[in-house]
């Protein structure tokens, strides 16, 4: 069990590092700012979790017993809650009052250690009932989702076993707790890189699928066969999705709907939201240019389609296709170096 949680929490650590740096960029949370800042902020607070654990299970050395470990356990709820409301409720609030969640956090260090440790999990345990009730708000979107939830659901289970260890800290040594804690979070760092890979843009397609289910229909008054025609034909015929800058205001205006009421027909029609909707032509139309034109750099097929850059060219391709474009190319017979 000691070299399992050890493995994990130097997966946990690097895993942290890699996700920071390619999933939270401006670009994958455009209309979440705040967002995107608590998700750094968590990663920060998980992966300094994992070297106190680290440094106590491997060299012996008390980083666990002081307030600084205490002020890191109690800002995990918080920061994950602060993290993922934004998305699961569509919500682009003031900083502020959204910030009074970390108040535990100041007073974490003041507290007896006997006592910290299962407050700050009987304060996770109250933020994972808000996580449940949320998601399960969100069951009329399962159908886009059904994998991603079902590891959702795995790390829920997962978060409830290890609220449960810390409710029953006293009854256990503290060895086998903070090596199963440390395991917990790797597992989870586990399954996030496995959404993630499965679906790059998973964020936004769930803000855009939360923005539905919270609002109310707007398309009582629309011809939506009339107007899901007139959007298949700006896209295909006119291949709007070229353009890197096409976003749901500017395609809107141009059928002469709201922003929310091509969200809800996209939604209810289609079953995706804008963004993926979008990156759907993208990709068909890079797939046909990888093979009709081979002498075409990947990248330069990848903004001739509207990607704004190459990492978010191959991410979009690889959660269409299972595979990157140079991939793509060689099983083709294709092929051409990238």
């Amino acid at each position: 069990m000691h070299t399992l949680a050890i493995l994990l929490i130097g997966f946990s650590v690097f895993s942290a590092f890699s996700i920071g740096v390619a999933h939270f960029r401006c670009e994958n949370y455009k209309d979440q700012p705040f967002a995107q800042a608590m998700g750094i902020i968590l990663l920060i607070v998980l992966a300094s979790l994992q070297l106190a654990h680290f440094f106590w299970l491997q060299y012996g050395v008390d980083t666990l017993h002081n307030g600084h470990y205490q002020v890191l356990l109690f800002a995990v709820a918080p920061a994950f809650y602060l993290f993922s409301k934004p998305l699961l409720k569509a919500e682009t609030g003031r900083m502020l009052p959204q910030l009074l969640h970390l108040l535990p956090v100041l007073v974490a260090s003041f507290l007896p250690f006997k006592l910290a440790l299962p407050l700050a999990f009987a304060l996770g345990a109250g933020y994972l009932l808000w996580l449940a009730h949320s998601v399960y708000a969100l069951r009329g979107q399962r159908s886009r989702f059904r994998l991603e939830l079902a590891m959702l659901g795995v790390v829920f289970v997962t978060a409830l076993l290890v609220m449960l260890l810390g409710l029953g800290l006293p009854s256990l040594p503290e060895s086998t707790f903070f090596m199963l804690y440390a395991s917990a979070i790797g597992f989870a760092f586990l399954l996030v890189n496995i959404a993630l890979g499965i679906a790059p843009q998973l964020p936004t397609d769930v803000s855009e699928a939360a923005r539905e289910t919270y609002a109310v229909s707007t398309l009582n008054n629309v011809d939506c066969d009339a107007m899901l025609a007139e959007v298949e034909g700006l896209m295909q015929e006119h291949e709007l999705f070229r353009n890197p800058n096409l976003d749901l205001p500017s395609l809107a205006e141009q059928i002469g709907l709201s922003s929310h009421q091509l969200s809800e027909l996209l939604n209810t029609r289609l079953g995706k939201g804008f963004s993926r909707y979008v990156r759907e032509f993208r990709v068909e139309a890079a797939e046909d240019m990888l093979l009709e034109e081979p002498s075409a750099s990947v990248l330069s097929v990848g903004m001739s389609v509207g990607f704004t850059s190459q990492s978010n060219f191959y991410q979009a391709f690889r959660e269409m296709t299972g595979m990157t474009p140079g991939q793509f190319r060689k099983i083709n017979n294709r092929a051409y170096p990238e």
